[in-house]
């Protein structure tokens, strides 16, 4: 019996040296937004290792927002601590590209042949795209939508089957919202944080950040004027306190306030932090001009950052499948993004009968003929300039300027922050 256990433990030892090794390579991975992501990514990550066990993801510690997200991979790159992959805030490509972090996947998208087939057209991959070169793959993107208290509209006299179409019936109501009293208030625009929501106004009259050759701003013209004044409406005539943002979700959450205008990606939250406490519905946010407005693209892509040419390999995998179908049809249910891909966004086997059965998402996915890129300022200086609008938007919000005041300041500041041409 021993010696046909070593006859066994021989051939065993044996076999293992005549197979070549299956060598794993370990891939670690940075992102931003866990309250959106986290759940998320470990499912795409849990399903990409099923289907690649030589491939072992393991995740950095994740930034609180798109801004600290940037700042965290410009700080650690060329260093042992930057990731291999990292997700990016689609207005931060640029700071990636300008400063050559960021792996060229031009010549791998060429490489895969056609990568329509697999849902990525033309036009998905110009939304990771930097003056031509792919900087990453869209891996999650959203536009502004309308969330509303539809029992507080009804209780106001609105109708909640009809929401308002215009910034006018908006304020309207949400003036009427604040009017009911028991510490209810009629709006929150989340205006914090970053220039998306602002750019959201100002895109939709039709305006831009700034002129053509990007050496003047242009986000202190008429468009701008209009954008900044239905904020001041919104304080004034809509019942809109100066919250924090938490403390504005926290607010709608609780059925405390009428309407809540953020990213489409917020929904899954929303939906779970409201509950049965009252009826959620959602819907398109207004243009300033129906006609010209347009809506900026949020979210992030994935970009591969390791100069290791075996690893790089594996990166291209895992971008591949993050923002390929599979990726898209966890992303769109889990947060509320508007899925990425238009392979996953027509297929049955993916999402195609996802919007039917939830009505909640369609607002998201009506807008998306009219989304255009997140703006990226040039230059080193993208997030002070950001810093910059917030900061005036924040002195509309709590009266101490009036809103010509305040844009012209940011104009100012921002001018001088831009590159010499």
């Amino acid at each position: 019996m021993k010696h046909i256990s070593r006859i066994f433990a021989a051939a065993a030892v044996s076999l293992a040296f005549a197979l070549p090794a299956n060598a794993e390579t370990t891939l670690t991975v940075h992102y931003p937004m866990p309250g959106f992501f986290k759940n998320v990514m470990d499912t795409i990550s849990k399903k990409f290792m099923e289907e690649n066990p030589d491939i072992k993801i393991q995740f950095a510690s994740p930034s609180a927002t798109y801004e600290e997200g940037i700042q965290t991979i410009l700080r650690q790159a060329g260093t042992d601590e930057m990731p291999d992959i990292t997700f990016i805030g689609l207005n931060r490509l640029r700071m990636l590209n300008e400063r050559d972090v960021a792996v060229d996947l031009g010549p791998l998208v060429k490489k895969e042949g056609n990568m329509a087939e697999r849902g990525f057209s033309d036009t998905i991959l110009k939304l990771a795209q930097v003056n031509g070169k792919q900087v990453g793959l869209a891996f999650a993107t959203s536009n502004p939508i309308m969330y509303y208290n539809a029992d507080l509209v009804k209780a106001a006299g609105g109708d909640p089957d009809n929401p308002p179409k215009t910034w006018d019936e908006v304020i309207a109501l949400g003036g009427k919202i604040k009017a009911l009293g028991n510490g209810v208030d009629g709006i929150d625009f989340r205006w914090q944080g970053d220039d998306w929501m602002f750019s959201a106004l100002l895109f939709g009259a039709g305006g831009k950040m700034l002129n053509d050759d990007e050496s003047k701003v242009a986000f202190n013209g008429p468009e701008g004027e209009k954008a900044v004044e239905v904020i001041e409406r919104m304080v004034k005539e809509g019942g809109m306190p100066v919250f924090t943002k938490p403390a504005g979700e926290q607010a709608f959450a609780a059925g405390k306030v009428g309407f809540e205008f953020q990213t489409t990606g917020a929904l899954v939250n929303t939906i779970k932090n409201v509950g049965d406490k009252f009826t959620l519905r959602t819907a398109k946010i207004p243009l300033i001009d129906p006609v010209n407005g347009r809506l900026p693209t949020g979210g992030n892509a994935v970009v591969i950052l390791t100069k290791d040419t075996a690893k790089q390999e594996a990166a291209w995998k895992f971008a591949k499948f993050a923002a390929g179908p599979y990726g898209a049809s966890v992303v769109v249910p889990g947060t509320g993004y508007v899925p990425n891909n238009e392979l996953a966004a027509k297929s049955p086997d993916y999402l195609g009968d996802f919007y039917k059965k939830n009505p909640l998402f369609q607002a998201g996915l009506s807008q998306m003929p009219v989304m255009v890129p997140w703006y990226a300022f040039p230059g080193t200086n993208g997030v002070k300039v950001t810093q910059t609008i917030v900061d005036n938007l924040s002195r509309i919000v709590d009266q101490s300027a009036a809103p010509k005041d305040a844009l012209a300041d940011a104009a100012s500041d921002v001018e001088g922050m831009l590159p010499s041409q």
